[in-house]
């Protein structure tokens, strides 16, 4: 997968992306993450990336030119030709759709993303409308920008991609996996201070242990995400 992020704040990301997994990842050359300053595409000296909303209005929007460039040439300069069912375009914005890990799962099959990374009071109606394949939110509250989404996105996503998790079963176990969340879990000792691991886990009896997972998984939820059971 070849991930591009346009922002006006690349050096952000320097700590996400050479850590962990991802760091991992790209050395795998699992995932390719390529960093576009926004303003290098811009037209005027002072490398002006935004401007006052027309009509009036508190703060500034961000305007459409650079980031049709940036796309246009990210499109472009491209080593090998991705068909429009194979990249999309993601504007992280506060009025996107709510990520979810079945979003995550979907999207981690593109072979390319171009994540937009808004800021100020917002982009331009017509990158929304005209540009961006679909907006994408990571929660109902307001951010100083793009940047931390798309970190979470990237992360999301990338654990997802073949290969990259050592234990490729560790997926399958997962909160939001069938829309539940993850049964509780116990490591050595079998007791500390008083507190017992609870028996079934040391039985050894596989059928008895996975229908006890099931049944916490689903007790757990009801209780404190009973959305996800509807």
């Amino acid at each position: 997968m070849l991930i591009d992020i346009i922002t006006i704040f690349p050096r952000m990301f320097a700590p996400v992306l050479n850590e962990s997994i991802i760091k991992r990842a790209q050395e795998k050359r699992k995932v390719k993450v390529r960093l576009h300053d926004l303003r290098d595409y811009t037209a005027d000296k002072h490398r002006k990336v935004d401007d006052r909303p027309f009509g009036g209005g508190a703060g500034m929007l961000m305007r459409p030119e650079p980031i049709f460039k940036a796309v246009e040439c990210i499109m472009q300069n491209l080593k090998f030709k991705v068909k429009k069912t194979n990249s999309k375009i993601i504007l992280l914005c506060p009025q996107g759709k709510t990520l979810t890990h079945r979003a995550c799962k979907r999207l981690s099959k593109y072979k390319h993303l171009i994540l937009i990374c808004g800021h100020y009071e917002g982009v331009d109606e017509r990158v929304r409308r005209h540009l961006a394949d679909e907006e994408i939110s990571i929660g109902d509250y307001i951010l100083t920008g793009g940047e931390l989404p798309a970190m979470v996105l990237i992360d999301a996503l990338v654990r997802l991609l073949p290969g990259v998790l050592g234990d490729k079963n560790s997926l399958n176990f997962e909160s939001f996996e069938d829309n539940l969340l993850e049964y509780p879990q116990f490591s050595r000792p079998a007791s500390f201070k008083g507190l017992k691991v609870p028996p079934v886990l040391l039985s050894g009896d596989h059928k008895r242990i996975e229908a006890w997972r099931r049944k916490e998984a689903i007790k757990k939820t009801r209780s404190r995400r009973p959305d996800l059971l509807k």
